[in-house]
């Protein structure tokens, strides 16, 4: 969202206008085109063009022509004409840009398609306006029982209400031709409404219901794509991607659109490259195509009787062989021309300005363990030697009572105690 109202709070939590995409503030709303024009004046003379962009939900858009000489700007809410009754939209582009959009889709300015602009939606229309959009969910609900009740094989994907209240567009999905007569009875009887059944294709769907793609972005369908082209599965192949649907398939179901995106780039480079179905002839036996890497403009061959190594050689090698082969000349073997390929170091970039890595806290620290082992050890022996002549200087600076004295040797505990018990016996017989 682009509003200040749809931000988010300190707390990370989206404000939220809770118009999801309609509140018409500048960038909010799918498909917005950006009026650059807006600050330039028109030249003496020239009147401002009388049609407007209305915009309804979804990114639906429709061309209005403003007879009633109306003061409009970007965002205000207008009362436009229907069929029948009247509609409520937004006003999502003005001035000279309108006619760029009318020449993109086709439409001429005194088309049947441009209806009138009939005033400024006064507060009463907005609230019902406001009712009929509230009623859309419990009514796509019902309908989808109604469905389900009649078994028809279409799927409900989107109810959209008309401004008045009076009229509601059913859009459906279907594989196959599907007879709605009688539902169309049983939803304006329970609904008291007038029923539009209009079918759509898989990526209208998921243009109208928007979502995130794979990339992790919006889909393109419904911010900015307007226009579907034909995806086929050859622009996967031209893209050397694997033919995975699993990987290649959209949420609609159907091919990506992006994989069109860069097909145009990867046509040009394959122009130089050779045919994948051709065959190789060198002096050690033919070789055939496995692989190429376009832009690298590497192509990896292996030879027939012996599939199990794959050679990387160039481009330029392999138009070597090409021409060789033309004159009826064999070329060296691949592995020879694999050797003349220099291997270019990768230069490793290190973190200089001192960001950690990201993924710092996946790895569990552990605690290290005190080797007790390392205080059994003996200490060495220059320790050893300091220890002792310490010993003997205080032995020096000790005084010669002290040396004259002599030391009593030191008796052994059995020793003791066997003198203590003779001692004990002689006193006891004196």
């Amino acid at each position: 969202m682009g509003c200040s109202s749809c931000a988010t709070t300190s707390n990370g939590l989206p404000k939220g206008c809770k118009s999801n995409g309609t509140c018409a503030t500048g960038g909010c709303e799918k498909l917005t085109v950006f009026d650059w024009l807006s600050n330039m004046t028109l030249p003496s003379g020239e009147k401002p063009f009388d049609i407007f962009e209305i915009r309804f939900k979804n990114g639906r858009k429709h061309f209005f022509r403003n007879t009633e000489n109306l003061t409009l700007c970007m965002g205000d809410v207008v009362a436009t004409e229907g069929s029948p009754g009247h509609d409520i939209g937004v006003v999502s582009l003005a001035g000279e840009l309108v006619k760029v959009q009318m020449k993109k889709r086709n439409v001429t300015e005194d088309s049947e398609d441009v209806k009138k602009i009939y005033r400024k939606a006064s507060q009463r229309d907005i609230d019902i306006w406001q009712e009929a959009r509230d009623k859309e969910q419990e009514t796509q609900r019902k309908g989808r029982e109604i469905i389900g009740r009649l078994g028809l094989q279409m799927k409900l994907s989107d109810v959209e209400y008309q401004g008045d209240g009076k009229k509601a567009t059913f859009y459906y999905t279907a594989e196959a031709r599907v007879d709605f007569r009688q539902l169309i009875r049983d939803l304006a009887g329970a609904f008291s409404i007038r029923v539009e059944m209009k079918q759509v294709g898989a990526r209208q769907e998921a243009a109208r219901l928007g979502g995130i793609g794979s990339c992790g972005r919006e889909l393109c369908c419904s911010t900015w794509l307007t226009d579907f082209r034909k995806v086929t599965t050859s622009a996967a192949r031209y893209q050397q991607l694997s033919l995975n649907p699993l990987k290649l398939a959209g949420q609609c179901g159907k091919l990506k659109c992006c994989l069109n995106f860069e097909l145009d780039t990867y046509l040009d480079a394959l122009k130089a490259f050779p045919k994948q179905d051709l065959v190789l002839k060198t002096e050690k036996g033919p070789a055939v195509f496995v692989k190429m890497d376009i832009f690298k403009s590497l192509l990896w061959y292996t030879y027939k009787e012996e599939r199990s190594k794959w050679f990387k050689i160039t481009l330029e090698q392999v138009q070597e062989i090409i021409e060789l082969n033309k004159n009826n000349e064999k070329s060296i073997s691949l592995e020879e021309y694999e050797s003349e390929i220099e291997v270019v170091k990768e230069v490793s970039f290190e973190d200089a300005v001192g960001q950690d890595s990201l993924t710092r806290f996946d790895v569990p620290k552990h605690k290290k363990r005190r080797n007790n082992r390392n205080r059994r050890k003996k200490k060495p022996v220059h320790a050893n030697n300091n220890q002792q002549k310490k010993r003997q200087n205080n032995k020096q600076q000790q005084p010669k009572a002290e040396n004259n004295t002599q030391k009593k040797p030191r008796r052994n505990n059995k020793n003791r105690r066997r003198n203590g018990n003779n001692n004990g016996t002689t006193n006891q017989k004196k």
